[in-house]
């Protein structure tokens, strides 16, 4: 059912690649929020200073200008590193791993102001009652904020996820042999462009709603009290 004209397979082999971009890029994207976050609320003015300069500069480039300085740019830093060590060969960066970095830099970005808000709204008594009971920042930060911070920081970031997952596209032009590379190349081949780019779309679709169906349990285990009024108002109606 879905061989179109034997360029199924490789639609889904390239939604596989896909789905490993996005997933890998955000699990580095998120750290790269969560630590530019710290750097902003943190009395240290250097990582301040650079935490602003990271996300002012990666929010004001287009994406694909980002994929294309980590591609050709990261090619050509590791060579003029190589040179050092009397190396003179070419030195290529792997499609996949450019596409993750360039991914999660972009991402990271727009997480840390997320990040950064969310922490902002918990109260600071908290961190004054944690530091009182004799925690360490780092203890309260994990045991405290954290769990907290989730609850805010959810939304928007699964608004960012979606949006991650439709710049992995951009990564075909560097020759990722993802979803968007497998169709334009069978879009190419049989003339029937709407056809495998209507597949692709469908994939995309299905994707995002995969995404947002995880990103709304996600909110609901992380707020505990959402969780009791339901369990409390199921009681009720039972009840009556």
């Amino acid at each position: 059912m879905f061989d179109l004209q034997g360029y199924g397979p490789l639609l889904l082999q390239g939604t596989i690649v896909t789905i490993k971009l996005g997933l890998t890029s955000l699990i580095f994207g998120l750290l790269f929020g969560l630590l530019g976050a710290l750097a902003k609320l943190s009395g240290i003015w250097i990582f301040k200073k650079l935490a602003d300069i990271y996300t002012t500069v990666v929010r004001g480039i287009p994406e694909l200008l980002v994929v294309f300085f980590i591609y050709f740019g990261g090619s050509a830093i590791i060579m003029m590193v190589a040179k050092q060590f009397n190396y003179t060969g070419r030195i290529d960066v792997s499609h996949f791993w450019a596409g993750v970095a360039a991914l999660s830099i972009m991402f990271g970005a727009y997480a840390t102001e997320v990040f950064r808000m969310a922490i902002e709204e918990i109260p600071k008594g908290q961190w004054e009652s944690a530091q009182s009971l004799g925690m360490r920042p780092f203890q309260t930060f994990w045991r405290i904020i954290l769990p907290q911070m989730w609850m805010v920081a959810l939304p928007g970031l699964g608004n960012l996820a979606l949006v991650l997952l439709k710049d992995t596209a951009l990564v075909s032009v560097i020759g990722l042999k993802d979803l968007m590379y497998f169709s334009a190349r069978a879009a190419q081949s049989t003339q029937q462009a709407f056809t495998f780019y209507l597949a692709a779309a469908l994939i995309y679709l299905c994707l995002t709603i995969v995404i947002t169906a995880l990103m709304s349990w996600g909110e609901w285990r992380a707020n505990p009290a959402a969780r009791y009024a339901k369990r409390l108002a199921a009681g009720k109606g039972g009840a009556s």
